[in-house]
């Protein structure tokens, strides 16, 4: 599965870039999102070690959803897995006890609206390919 992964990418190393440059913008998003809104994470006994940063919104939630809906564009069979992995991711962050339910519906809505306007900016990019001369 790996090596198909690899293969994927050497060929068309496009996709897999806007997938990361997705997540990583996603995340940058919410650290700002964080410094802005400054909320303490859950009370409760978390199940992991609570990261010392603050709550809202969350990042795993919009990096994952961030790159879901970038595969769900580019390879639409692979539209389900990636939303129920991200949703999974979402739900963890909440079951683990570090962040409050609207932390991780916020983040998943930032990672979403990310991927859609880097993939509305990446269609406006011309492409170039080769010409024989």
């Amino acid at each position: 599965m790996i090596g198909f992964g690899i293969a994927l990418v050497q060929r068309r190393p496009a996709p897999a870039l806007l997938v990361a440059a997705a997540a990583l913008i996603a995340d940058l998003e919410t650290s700002v999102g964080k410094l802005l809104v400054a909320r303490t994470r859950p009370h409760y006994h978390p199940a992991i070690a609570v990261p010392s940063s603050h709550s809202f919104p969350s990042g795993h939630s919009a990096s994952s959803f961030a790159a879901a809906t970038v595969i769900a564009v580019i390879a639409p069979r692979l539209r389900v897995p990636a939303f129920v992995l991200a949703a999974a991711i979402a739900f963890s962050r909440v079951y683990n006890g570090v962040h409050w339910p609207t932390d991780v519906l916020v983040g998943a809505a930032v990672g979403v609206a990310t991927a859609l306007l880097l993939l509305a900016a990446a269609r406006r990019v011309p492409r170039r390919g080769w010409r024989r001369g």
